[in-house]
């Protein structure tokens, strides 16, 4: 008699969103949380080795690489710092509020990450086409001008195909956030979540705050590194 209410208890706690292979939503939502963190060392990684490549190549050519910091609008390079903290904000609130079950909080912040993140590939556009009017995309066959420092011409080139590179890498880990996000609010809005099931809503978060975090560290290398330095 014990064991047929211990079995009807076991199916009334039974959450819909419990996949048959996991014993209970605690254990799934670890899994998903590793499961995420797994995959974000390999992103890690893969930036890592631009990184690297980076270091590398800037030991080698220092007054090259600090010349192409002249050209770097850090303008554009804060106001994108500064939106994609203000996103990681909003995306931790929209966390918060799928804990708390707390609906319309969680759409909101959701919306207000989103834009956020929209806003960053926009601004990032603008600088993308100051480059191009510059003519300092050497990517792009023949658009290529250093006359501001010939004796650097060549090995600039290195160094702006780290920009664009580093940089679009980035911008394609954000439109694939802002996709993660647009599918995470659809299912807000069809109440998916609530306050025993928000998984989805943490490692979407997780994902987030990485792109966020892999910028506070372009930010610096790009735009700032070298801006001062003195060029014979």
């Amino acid at each position: 008699m014990a064991d047929t209410h211990s079995t009807v208890a076991e199916h009334a706690e039974h959450s819909p969103h419990l996949r048959h292979h996991f014993d209970d939503m605690a254990q799934q939502f670890d899994s998903a949380t590793l499961g995420m963190w797994v995959f974000l060392l390999t992103e890690i990684m893969f930036f890592g080795g631009m990184f690297g490549a980076y270091t590398v190549y800037r030991a080698m050519y220092p007054g090259a690489f600090a010349s192409t910091s002249q050209f770097m609008n850090p303008f554009y390079g804060a106001l994108n710092t500064a939106v994609l903290i203000v996103s990681s904000l909003t995306m931790a609130l929209a966390v918060r509020a799928a804990r708390l079950g707390e609906q319309k909080a969680l759409q909101l912040f959701l919306v207000f990450t989103m834009i956020f993140g929209t806003a960053f590939l926009v601004i990032k556009g603008f600088e993308y086409h100051e480059h191009w009017v510059d003519m300092k995309v050497p990517i792009i066959g023949g658009h290529w001008d250093y006359s501001e420092f010939p004796q650097f011409a060549r090995q600039a080139q290195i160094m702006f195909c780290f920009y664009f590179f580093m940089t679009g890498f980035h911008a394609l880990h954000m439109v694939v956030g802002l996709g993660l996000m647009t599918t995470i609010f659809i299912m807000a809005r069809r109440g998916t979540f609530s306050s025993s099931y928000f998984t989805p809503v943490e490692v979407s978060g997780l994902y987030w705050h990485f792109v966020d975090i892999v910028w506070i560290f372009l930010f610096p290398l790009l735009y700032l590194i070298g801006r001062t330095k003195k060029l014979i």
